[in-house]
C-alpha cells in the first residue's frame, strides 16, 4: 500500500505530490489525535492540523536545489512553529472548565511534531534535488530513486523482522512496549535491510540519481534506516499502549491505520534525507 502511494507520487506534477502529502498528513495526524482522545485528554485538533499543513505548505512553496532555497525554507518552517507555539498557547487561556491544560498543550504540540514535522522530510526530500518546489516541471529522477530506496530499506526491516522472528525469535525485544517484537526478529530486520540496501546500489550503479552511493554506505544507510525504522514503530507502539488502543485506526482494513504504516517511515525519512545531505550530496 505504501509503496503504490509512493509510486503514484513519484509521476504526479509537484501539486499532486504536495496535495498528497497534505492528505496523508492530516490523515495521520486526525488519528494521532483521536488515540489521545480516547486516553481522554482534549486537544486542539482543528489547530494542530492546520498548523502542521501551512508546515508542509511552507516548505513546498519555498525549498529548491540552491543553498538559498533551502535556507529559506528553514526560515519559514522556524515562522510557522514559532507561530504555532503562541497560537496553541492562546488557544488554552479560555479554556475554563479543560481541567488538563498542560496534556492538552503538550500532546497537541506533540501531534504537530510526530506526524507534520517529521512528515515534511518527504517533502525535502522529493523537492530539494534537481527541481524546486512549487515550480512547473516534474518530480526529479534522484528524488524518485530516494524514495523507492527509503520504502524498500524499510520495510523490508519489517519484513525481516516478521520472518526471522517467527522462525527463530525466543528472546523478546521490550515486551513492555511491543509484546511480539523479538531481538533474534530485529537483527533479521536490519539484516534484511542491509542487504536488500546493497542489491539495489548494486542495481542502480551505484548512484542515487546525482547522488554517488558506493557500497559502504549502502552497508551504514540500511543499518540507520532499519534502526530508525524499528525505533519509529516501537514509538508508535508506546503511544498505543499507553492509550489502550490495538490499532491508530480503521483506515485500511486489515492493516489498521494509517499511522500503523507510516510509523517506521516517518523516522526513517529524516535519517535518508539528513545522511543525503551531509554525508552523500
Amino acid at each position: 500500500m505504501v509503496l503504490a502511494l509512493m509510486v503514484v507520487a513519484m509521476y504526479l506534477p509537484p501539486l499532486g505530490a504536495w496535495l498528497l502529502l497534505m492528505i496523508l498528513s492530516t490523515l495521520a495526524q486526525w488519528e494521532f489525535y483521536s488515540m489521545m482522545n480516547m486516553a481522554g485528554i482534549p486537544v486542539f485538533r482543528m489547530i494542530g492540523i492546520l498548523c502542521g499543513g501551512a508546515m508542509i505548505t511552507a516548505t513546498f512553496c519555498t525549498i529548491g536545489p540552491s543553498a538559498g532555497e533551502i535556507a529559506r525554507a528553514y526560515r519559514w518552517e522556524q515562522f510557522v512553529m514559532i507561530a504555532t507555539l503562541i497560537v496553541v498557547f492562546l488557544r488554552q487561556f479560555p479554556q475554563k472548565s479543560n481541567d488538563k491544560p498542560l496534556e492538552t498543550i503538550a500532546c497537541t504540540l506533540l501531534g504537530i511534531w510526530y506526524v507534520p514535522f517529521l512528515f515534511n522530510f518527504f517533502t525535502r526530500l522529493v523537492f530539494v534535488w534537481d527541481s524546486a518546489g512549487g515550480s512547473p516541471g516534474h518530480i526529479s529522477e534522484t528524488a524518485r530513486m530516494l524514495l523507492f530506496y527509503l520504502v524498500l530499506a524499510v520495510k523490508m526491516t519489517d519484513t525481516g523482522a516478521y520472518t526471522v522472528g517467527r522462525l527463530i525469535g525466543k528472546h523478546k525485544l521490550i515486551p513492555r512496549i511491543s509484546p511480539n517484537k523479538t531481538v533474534e526478529g530485529f537483527f533479521g530486520g536490519i539484516l534484511f535491510a542491509v542487504v536488500a540496501s546493497c542489491v539495489f546500489a548494486w542495481a542502480a550503479h551505484f548512484h542515487l540519481g546525482i547522488i554517488a552511493f558506493p557500497m559502504v554506505h549502502a552497508v551504514i544507510l540500511g543499518a540507520l534506516l532499519a534502526l530508525s525504522g524499528t525505533a519509529g514503530d516501537l514509538f508508535e507502539s508506546l503511544i498505543k499502549r499507553a492509550v489502550g488502543a490495538k490499532d491508530s485506526g480503521n483506515a485500511l482494513p486489515g492493516m489498521g491505520g494509517l499511522l500503523d504504516v507510516l510509523d517506521s517511515l516517518l523516522f526513517g525519512t529524516p535519517v535518508l534525507y539528513v545522511y543525503a545531505r551531509l554525508v552523500l550530496a
